[in-house]
């Protein structure tokens, strides 16, 4: 029940969540401004792709990214992204590959959704099913979802379910405001 990142080092994490956030928003935007304006350019879409995710708790919200593939290009089924993934437009494929596509969620950290670091945000039934094939996925929701995580600095894309998973799972019980920084500094 004690599970999680609680009391003051809640509230610490919190503020930098809200600085941090400020500060890159400040520096990334020319960068989310060329942004937008090569993806309009492209095929005349829409700039930002918002998705429902989940975050502590199980609470639903809504992520913003720039939208790096065609649009409705997923139909009514969740599809997870590959690393060379066909449904990927020209201007998809270096925000993707340059991590641009993720700027926007600076809006969802700053709302309070999401922190910088934590498990990566999923999408609730990919969630449910997670919990139902092993149990221990619900921990991963006793802290808000993250930009990055431990998982994403020490794994790759073909890093398996359940490493990913032990990873956050350590990066939670783990949790201080310098591994924090450290994660931060290995992300980029």
């Amino acid at each position: 029940t004690s599970f999680g990142i609680g009391g003051i080092s809640a509230l610490i994490k919190r503020i930098f969540d809200i600085v941090f956030s400020l500060i890159m928003l400040i520096l990334t935007s020319p960068i989310m401004l060329i942004t937008a304006i090569c993806i309009k350019l492209e095929d005349g879409g829409s700039v930002i792709y918002k998705q429902v995710r989940c975050t502590k708790d199980m609470k639903e919200f809504v992520i913003y990214k720039f939208r790096s593939m065609r649009e409705n290009s997923e139909g009514n089924e969740a599809k997870l992204a590959v690393s060379d993934d066909e449904r990927l437009t020209k201007v998809g494929k270096i925000i993707r590959k340059l991590k641009i596509d993720e700027f926007p969620q600076f809006f969802n950290i700053l709302k309070g959704d999401m922190s910088v670091v934590g498990p990566r945000p999923e999408r609730p039934e990919m969630v449910k099913q997670a919990i139902k094939n092993t149990p221990e996925f619900i921990l991963r929701t006793k802290v808000k979802a993250g930009l990055t995580g431990y998982a994403q600095v020490r794994g790759y894309y073909n890093t398996g379910f359940k490493d990913k998973l032990l990873w956050d799972l350590i990066y939670i019980e783990t949790f201080s405001l310098i591994l924090d920084l450290k994660i931060i500094l290995m992300t980029i």
